[in-house]
Protein backbone atom coordinates (compact mmCIF):
# COMPACT_ATOMS: atom_id res chain seq x y z
CA UNK A 1 0.00 0.00 0.00
CA UNK A 2 3.04 2.44 0.54
CA UNK A 3 4.53 1.43 -2.56
CA UNK A 4 1.11 2.38 -4.13
CA UNK A 5 0.40 5.57 -2.37
CA UNK A 6 4.13 6.65 -3.26
CA UNK A 7 4.79 7.10 0.28
CA UNK A 8 8.22 8.12 1.81
CA UNK A 9 9.74 6.70 4.66
CA UNK A 10 8.12 8.50 7.58
CA UNK A 11 4.77 8.22 5.84
CA UNK A 12 5.05 4.65 5.31
CA UNK A 13 6.14 4.10 9.29
CA UNK A 14 3.25 6.06 10.02
CA UNK A 15 0.94 4.28 7.95
CA UNK A 16 2.21 0.48 9.79
CA UNK A 17 1.69 2.40 12.69
CA UNK A 18 -2.62 2.78 11.79
CA UNK A 19 -2.45 -0.90 10.39
CA UNK A 20 -1.27 -1.87 14.02
CA UNK A 21 -3.74 0.07 16.00
CA UNK A 22 -6.24 -1.42 13.88
CA UNK A 23 -5.80 -4.97 13.85
CA UNK A 24 -5.11 -4.60 18.04
CA UNK A 25 -8.66 -2.57 18.52
CA UNK A 26 -10.50 -4.93 15.67
CA UNK A 27 -11.38 -2.81 13.26
CA UNK A 28 -11.34 -4.77 9.58
CA UNK A 29 -9.55 -2.72 7.26
CA UNK A 30 -11.45 -4.18 4.10
CA UNK A 31 -11.80 -1.10 1.74
CA UNK A 32 -10.30 2.51 0.99
CA UNK A 33 -13.19 3.71 3.13
CA UNK A 34 -12.11 1.64 6.01
CA UNK A 35 -8.83 3.19 5.84
CA UNK A 36 -9.65 6.21 5.76
CA UNK A 37 -11.82 6.45 8.47
CA UNK A 38 -9.23 4.89 10.99
CA UNK A 39 -6.82 7.56 9.64
CA UNK A 40 -9.11 10.75 10.16
CA UNK A 41 -9.89 8.85 13.64
CA UNK A 42 -7.12 8.87 15.01
CA UNK A 43 -5.68 12.80 14.39
CA UNK A 44 -9.11 13.73 15.99
CA UNK A 45 -9.29 15.20 18.68
CA UNK A 46 -11.49 11.79 19.95
CA UNK A 47 -8.58 9.42 18.79
CA UNK A 48 -5.46 11.42 19.51
CA UNK A 49 -5.04 9.35 23.23
CA UNK A 50 -5.24 6.66 21.67
CA UNK A 51 -2.09 6.46 19.95
CA UNK A 52 0.26 7.84 22.88
CA UNK A 53 1.43 5.03 24.15
CA UNK A 54 2.75 3.50 21.08
CA UNK A 55 3.91 6.86 18.64
CA UNK A 56 1.45 9.55 17.59
CA UNK A 57 0.82 10.27 13.92
CA UNK A 58 0.91 13.55 12.83
CA UNK A 59 -1.87 15.75 11.38
CA UNK A 60 0.32 16.54 8.54
CA UNK A 61 1.53 13.00 7.50
CA UNK A 62 -2.04 12.08 7.62
CA UNK A 63 -3.09 14.65 5.61
CA UNK A 64 -0.68 13.33 3.04
CA UNK A 65 -1.92 9.71 3.48
CA UNK A 66 -5.91 10.81 3.19
CA UNK A 67 -4.94 12.86 -0.30
CA UNK A 68 -3.08 9.73 -1.59
CA UNK A 69 -5.90 7.94 -0.85
CA UNK A 70 -8.35 9.87 -2.44
CA UNK A 71 -6.36 10.39 -5.58
CA UNK A 72 -6.02 6.29 -5.68
CA UNK A 73 -9.75 6.33 -5.34
CA UNK A 74 -10.44 8.55 -8.64
CA UNK A 75 -7.99 6.10 -10.90
CA UNK A 76 -10.91 3.48 -9.58
CA UNK A 77 -8.54 1.39 -7.48
CA UNK A 78 -11.19 1.02 -5.13
CA UNK A 79 -13.00 -1.60 -7.02
CA UNK A 80 -9.74 -3.88 -5.88
CA UNK A 81 -10.60 -3.76 -2.65
CA UNK A 82 -13.54 -4.35 -0.69
CA UNK A 83 -15.73 -8.42 -0.77
CA UNK A 84 -16.40 -10.69 -1.94
CA UNK A 85 -12.16 -11.02 -2.08
CA UNK A 86 -10.88 -12.72 -4.92
CA UNK A 87 -9.86 -16.71 -4.03
CA UNK A 88 -6.52 -16.98 -5.68
CA UNK A 89 -7.20 -20.92 -5.73
CA UNK A 90 -9.80 -20.12 -8.83
CA UNK A 91 -6.60 -20.01 -10.82
CA UNK A 92 -6.37 -24.16 -9.70
CA UNK A 93 -9.68 -25.05 -11.15
CA UNK A 94 -10.32 -27.97 -13.65
CA UNK A 95 -13.04 -28.31 -16.05
CA UNK A 96 -15.17 -31.58 -16.21
CA UNK A 97 -12.95 -33.65 -17.59
CA UNK A 98 -9.93 -33.06 -15.16
CA UNK A 99 -7.93 -30.54 -17.58
CA UNK A 100 -6.84 -27.27 -16.57
CA UNK A 101 -8.17 -24.13 -17.46
CA UNK A 102 -6.86 -20.90 -18.97
CA UNK A 103 -7.45 -18.19 -16.39
CA UNK A 104 -6.87 -14.41 -18.74
CA UNK A 105 -6.71 -11.92 -16.20
CA UNK A 106 -7.75 -8.47 -18.30
CA UNK A 107 -6.45 -5.38 -16.46
CA UNK A 108 -6.06 -2.58 -19.29
CA UNK A 109 -7.44 0.31 -16.32
CA UNK A 110 -4.64 -0.07 -14.73
CA UNK A 111 -1.64 -1.23 -16.95
CA UNK A 112 -0.90 2.86 -17.02
CA UNK A 113 -0.75 2.34 -13.13
CA UNK A 114 2.48 1.29 -12.43
CA UNK A 115 2.53 1.02 -8.68
CA UNK A 116 -1.26 -0.87 -8.53
CA UNK A 117 -0.32 -3.13 -11.11
CA UNK A 118 2.54 -4.24 -9.66
CA UNK A 119 1.52 -4.41 -6.17
CA UNK A 120 -1.77 -6.36 -6.82
CA UNK A 121 0.40 -8.76 -9.22
CA UNK A 122 2.49 -9.46 -6.20
CA UNK A 123 -0.68 -9.58 -3.72
CA UNK A 124 -1.68 -12.79 -6.90
CA UNK A 125 1.93 -14.52 -5.75
CA UNK A 126 2.26 -13.74 -2.37
CA UNK A 127 -1.33 -14.77 -1.61
CA UNK A 128 -0.52 -18.42 -3.48
CA UNK A 129 2.46 -18.72 -1.71
CA UNK A 130 0.77 -18.20 1.61
CA UNK A 131 -2.13 -20.83 0.82
CA UNK A 132 -0.76 -23.74 -1.15
CA UNK A 133 1.39 -26.52 0.49
CA UNK A 134 4.80 -27.37 0.38
CA UNK A 135 5.25 -30.08 -2.80
CA UNK A 136 9.13 -29.52 -3.89
CA UNK A 137 10.02 -30.26 -7.12
CA UNK A 138 7.09 -30.91 -9.20
CA UNK A 139 7.99 -32.58 -12.89
CA UNK A 140 4.73 -30.80 -13.86
CA UNK A 141 3.35 -27.30 -11.87
CA UNK A 142 0.23 -26.82 -10.47
CA UNK A 143 -0.26 -23.42 -11.97
CA UNK A 144 1.42 -21.33 -13.98
CA UNK A 145 1.69 -17.55 -14.58
CA UNK A 146 2.83 -15.48 -17.34
CA UNK A 147 3.05 -11.81 -16.13
CA UNK A 148 2.92 -9.66 -19.55
CA UNK A 149 4.30 -6.16 -19.75
CA UNK A 150 6.50 -7.14 -16.69
CA UNK A 151 8.53 -4.08 -16.83
CA UNK A 152 5.09 -2.57 -15.08
CA UNK A 153 6.29 -4.66 -12.39
CA UNK A 154 9.50 -2.91 -11.70
CA UNK A 155 9.12 0.62 -12.05
CA UNK A 156 9.92 2.87 -9.36
CA UNK A 157 9.90 -0.79 -7.13
CA UNK A 158 11.81 0.08 -3.80
CA UNK A 159 14.51 -2.26 -2.01
CA UNK A 160 12.19 -3.73 -0.35
CA UNK A 161 9.57 -4.66 -2.91
CA UNK A 162 12.47 -6.17 -5.07
CA UNK A 163 13.50 -8.19 -2.16
CA UNK A 164 10.09 -9.27 -1.68
CA UNK A 165 9.87 -10.75 -5.17
CA UNK A 166 12.76 -11.84 -5.60
CA UNK A 167 12.21 -14.37 -2.36
CA UNK A 168 8.37 -14.61 -3.76
CA UNK A 169 10.10 -15.75 -7.24
CA UNK A 170 12.32 -17.88 -5.61
CA UNK A 171 10.45 -20.03 -3.26
CA UNK A 172 7.43 -20.01 -4.53
CA UNK A 173 8.43 -23.35 -7.26
CA UNK A 174 8.61 -25.31 -3.69
CA UNK A 175 4.76 -25.10 -4.40
CA UNK A 176 4.38 -25.86 -7.53
CA UNK A 177 3.77 -22.40 -9.35
CA UNK A 178 5.92 -21.21 -12.30
CA UNK A 179 6.49 -17.73 -13.11
CA UNK A 180 6.98 -16.07 -16.36
CA UNK A 181 7.78 -12.47 -17.30
CA UNK A 182 7.24 -11.46 -20.47
CA UNK A 183 8.84 -8.25 -21.50
CA UNK A 184 10.29 -6.66 -24.14
CA UNK A 185 14.29 -7.14 -22.96
CA UNK A 186 15.80 -8.65 -20.08
CA UNK A 187 17.01 -4.77 -19.16
CA UNK A 188 13.25 -4.72 -17.31
CA UNK A 189 13.63 -7.21 -14.92
CA UNK A 190 15.94 -6.63 -12.36
CA UNK A 191 19.35 -8.73 -12.20
CA UNK A 192 18.36 -10.29 -8.56
CA UNK A 193 15.12 -11.76 -9.87
CA UNK A 194 16.65 -12.48 -13.23
CA UNK A 195 19.14 -15.21 -11.05
CA UNK A 196 15.87 -16.78 -10.12
CA UNK A 197 14.59 -18.12 -13.59
CA UNK A 198 15.58 -21.26 -15.56
CA UNK A 199 13.80 -20.48 -18.79
CA UNK A 200 14.71 -18.17 -21.85
CA UNK A 201 12.39 -17.62 -25.12
CA UNK A 202 14.26 -14.64 -26.55
CA UNK A 203 12.46 -12.73 -29.39
CA UNK A 204 14.29 -10.55 -31.88
CA UNK A 205 16.33 -7.66 -30.29
CA UNK A 206 16.94 -4.35 -32.60
CA UNK A 207 20.09 -2.11 -32.01
CA UNK A 208 19.01 1.08 -33.35
CA UNK A 209 20.49 3.42 -30.86
CA UNK A 210 24.01 3.14 -28.86
CA UNK A 211 21.88 2.68 -25.74
CA UNK A 212 19.95 -0.87 -27.97
CA UNK A 213 23.03 -1.88 -28.81
CA UNK A 214 24.28 -2.15 -24.62
CA UNK A 215 21.67 -3.97 -24.18
CA UNK A 216 22.08 -6.43 -26.91
CA UNK A 217 25.47 -7.05 -25.36
CA UNK A 218 24.21 -7.08 -21.96
CA UNK A 219 21.52 -9.86 -23.01
CA UNK A 220 24.28 -11.89 -24.80
CA UNK A 221 25.70 -11.86 -21.75
CA UNK A 222 23.17 -13.51 -19.92
CA UNK A 223 23.26 -16.29 -21.71
CA UNK A 224 24.88 -19.90 -21.46
CA UNK A 225 27.83 -20.17 -23.62
CA UNK A 226 27.02 -21.35 -27.12
CA UNK A 227 28.04 -22.10 -30.82
CA UNK A 228 25.90 -18.96 -32.08
CA UNK A 229 26.63 -15.99 -32.28
CA UNK A 230 24.27 -14.90 -30.50
CA UNK A 231 24.34 -10.91 -30.84
CA UNK A 232 23.87 -11.08 -34.84
CA UNK A 233 21.23 -13.89 -34.11
CA UNK A 234 19.36 -11.89 -32.00
CA UNK A 235 19.06 -8.95 -34.50
CA UNK A 236 18.21 -11.26 -37.85
CA UNK A 237 15.11 -13.26 -35.86
CA UNK A 238 11.80 -12.56 -37.46
CA UNK A 239 8.12 -13.04 -36.25
CA UNK A 240 7.82 -16.35 -34.53
CA UNK A 241 11.28 -17.18 -34.20
CA UNK A 242 13.24 -17.13 -30.68
CA UNK A 243 16.08 -18.42 -29.32
CA UNK A 244 15.42 -20.74 -26.20
CA UNK A 245 17.35 -22.27 -22.99
CA UNK A 246 15.62 -24.06 -20.89
CA UNK A 247 16.74 -26.07 -17.33
CA UNK A 248 17.57 -29.88 -17.59
CA UNK A 249 16.78 -32.56 -15.37
CA UNK A 250 19.92 -31.67 -13.54
CA UNK A 251 18.35 -28.39 -13.13
CA UNK A 252 21.74 -27.19 -15.73
CA UNK A 253 20.93 -24.84 -18.33
CA UNK A 254 20.71 -26.19 -22.04
CA UNK A 255 22.56 -25.01 -24.48
CA UNK A 256 20.99 -22.65 -26.52
CA UNK A 257 18.16 -23.11 -29.72
CA UNK A 258 17.20 -21.15 -32.15
CA UNK A 259 13.25 -22.07 -32.96
CA UNK A 260 10.81 -21.45 -34.63
CA UNK A 261 7.68 -21.31 -32.65
CA UNK A 262 4.39 -22.72 -33.60
CA UNK A 263 1.49 -19.97 -34.52
CA UNK A 264 -1.38 -19.47 -31.73
CA UNK A 265 -4.41 -21.07 -33.37
CA UNK A 266 -5.99 -17.72 -31.34
CA UNK A 267 -7.24 -14.60 -32.03
CA UNK A 268 -4.61 -12.16 -32.24
CA UNK A 269 -6.65 -8.90 -30.82
CA UNK A 270 -8.69 -7.91 -28.28
CA UNK A 271 -11.53 -9.40 -27.69
CA UNK A 272 -15.26 -7.51 -28.53
CA UNK A 273 -16.70 -6.01 -25.67
CA UNK A 274 -19.81 -7.66 -26.01
CA UNK A 275 -18.21 -11.48 -26.48
CA UNK A 276 -16.38 -10.19 -23.41
CA UNK A 277 -19.27 -9.73 -21.41
CA UNK A 278 -21.14 -12.65 -22.79
CA UNK A 279 -18.03 -14.84 -21.61
CA UNK A 280 -18.05 -13.31 -18.03
CA UNK A 281 -21.43 -13.75 -17.25
CA UNK A 282 -21.90 -17.15 -18.49
CA UNK A 283 -18.81 -17.87 -16.05
CA UNK A 284 -19.43 -19.83 -12.98
CA UNK A 285 -17.77 -17.72 -11.27
CA UNK A 286 -19.94 -14.77 -11.97
CA UNK A 287 -22.64 -15.63 -9.15
CA UNK A 288 -19.90 -15.53 -6.94
CA UNK A 289 -18.41 -12.83 -7.17
CA UNK A 290 -20.72 -10.41 -9.02
CA UNK A 291 -22.63 -8.83 -6.01
CA UNK A 292 -20.61 -6.57 -3.66
CA UNK A 293 -21.10 -7.33 -0.14
CA UNK A 294 -20.38 -4.46 2.46
CA UNK A 295 -20.27 -5.77 5.61
CA UNK A 296 -19.32 -3.92 8.83
CA UNK A 297 -15.82 -3.48 9.36
CA UNK A 298 -13.97 -0.07 10.48
CA UNK A 299 -16.12 2.94 8.91
CA UNK A 300 -19.10 1.28 10.19
CA UNK A 301 -17.78 0.96 13.71
CA UNK A 302 -15.69 4.38 13.45
CA UNK A 303 -18.81 5.85 12.72
CA UNK A 304 -21.15 4.37 14.83
CA UNK A 305 -19.38 4.90 17.76
CA UNK A 306 -18.56 8.83 16.72
CA UNK A 307 -22.26 9.22 16.49
CA UNK A 308 -22.72 7.64 19.72
CA UNK A 309 -19.99 10.20 21.14
CA UNK A 310 -21.84 12.84 19.56
CA UNK A 311 -25.51 11.79 21.13
CA UNK A 312 -23.61 11.86 24.47
CA UNK A 313 -22.36 15.29 23.86
CA UNK A 314 -25.68 16.88 22.90
CA UNK A 315 -27.21 15.28 26.03
CA UNK A 316 -24.66 16.24 28.39
CA UNK A 317 -24.90 20.04 26.32
CA UNK A 318 -28.56 19.98 27.09
CA UNK A 319 -28.47 18.94 30.68
CA UNK A 320 -26.08 22.05 31.13
CA UNK A 321 -28.59 24.42 29.33
CA UNK A 322 -31.36 23.01 31.59
CA UNK A 323 -29.55 23.64 34.55
CA UNK A 324 -28.58 27.09 33.53
CA UNK A 325 -32.01 27.85 32.81
CA UNK A 326 -33.18 26.53 35.91
CA UNK A 327 -30.31 28.66 38.05
CA UNK A 328 -31.37 31.71 35.16
CA UNK A 329 -34.95 31.08 36.61
CA UNK A 330 -34.34 31.04 40.19
CA UNK A 331 -32.15 34.38 40.22
CA UNK A 332 -35.06 36.07 38.31
CA UNK A 333 -37.83 35.12 41.11
CA UNK A 334 -35.53 36.58 43.80
CA UNK A 335 -34.85 39.27 41.75
CA UNK A 336 -38.88 39.60 41.14
CA UNK A 337 -39.68 38.66 44.62
CA UNK A 338 -37.17 41.40 46.02
CA UNK A 339 -39.06 44.04 43.34
CA UNK A 340 -42.10 43.50 44.25
CA UNK A 341 -44.76 46.20 45.77
CA UNK A 342 -45.15 45.49 49.83
CA UNK A 343 -48.73 45.04 50.77
CA UNK A 344 -50.58 48.18 52.81
CA UNK A 345 -50.78 47.54 56.20
CA UNK A 346 -54.21 46.15 58.06
CA UNK A 347 -55.56 48.62 60.68
CA UNK A 348 -54.03 46.61 63.58
CA UNK A 349 -50.51 46.89 62.05
CA UNK A 350 -51.65 50.76 61.68
CA UNK A 351 -52.61 51.16 64.91
CA UNK A 352 -49.37 49.21 66.43
CA UNK A 353 -46.86 50.44 64.01
CA UNK A 354 -48.10 54.29 65.11
CA UNK A 355 -46.21 56.44 67.69
CA UNK A 356 -48.50 56.96 69.77
CA UNK A 357 -48.98 53.29 70.49
CA UNK A 358 -45.16 52.51 70.42
CA UNK A 359 -44.91 55.45 73.41
CA UNK A 360 -47.91 54.33 75.79
CA UNK A 361 -46.16 50.73 75.20
CA UNK A 362 -42.73 52.05 76.69
CA UNK A 363 -44.80 53.91 79.59
CA UNK A 364 -46.89 51.12 80.40
CA UNK A 365 -43.85 48.68 80.40
CA UNK A 366 -41.60 51.26 83.10
CA UNK A 367 -44.71 51.56 85.30
CA UNK A 368 -44.99 47.66 84.85
CA UNK A 369 -41.31 47.00 85.40
CA UNK A 370 -41.66 49.26 88.61
CA UNK A 371 -44.23 47.34 90.30
CA UNK A 372 -42.75 44.15 89.86
CA UNK A 373 -39.40 44.95 90.83
CA UNK A 374 -40.98 46.37 93.93
CA UNK A 375 -43.23 43.49 94.86
CA UNK A 376 -39.83 41.06 94.46
CA UNK A 377 -37.39 42.62 96.61
CA UNK A 378 -40.50 43.96 99.35
CA UNK A 379 -40.51 47.62 98.50
CA UNK A 380 -44.11 47.70 97.24
CA UNK A 381 -46.19 50.85 97.95
CA UNK A 382 -49.00 50.02 101.06
CA UNK A 383 -52.57 50.32 100.62
CA UNK A 384 -54.09 52.43 102.91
Amino acid sequence: MSKVLELNQTQEQSLGLIFHYADTKGLELIDLKDLRAVVAFLVSDQGKPELKGIGGLSTVTAGVILRALTAFEQQGASEFFGEPEFDTGEFLRTAADGRGLVSVLELPAVQDKPQLFSTFLMWLLADLYNDLPEVGDLEKPKLVFFFDEAHLLFNGASKAFLASITQTVRLIRSKGVGVFFVTQTPKDVPSDVLAQLGNRVQHALRAFTPDDAKALKATVKTFPRSAYDLEELLTRLGTGEAVITVLSEKGAPTPVAATRLRAPQSLMGPVAAADLEQAVKSSPLWSRYAEPVDRESAYEKISAEQAAAEARAEAAAAAAEAEKQAKEAEKEAVRAARSAPKPDPSLAEQVVGSGLFRSLARSIGTQLGREISRSIFGTARKRR
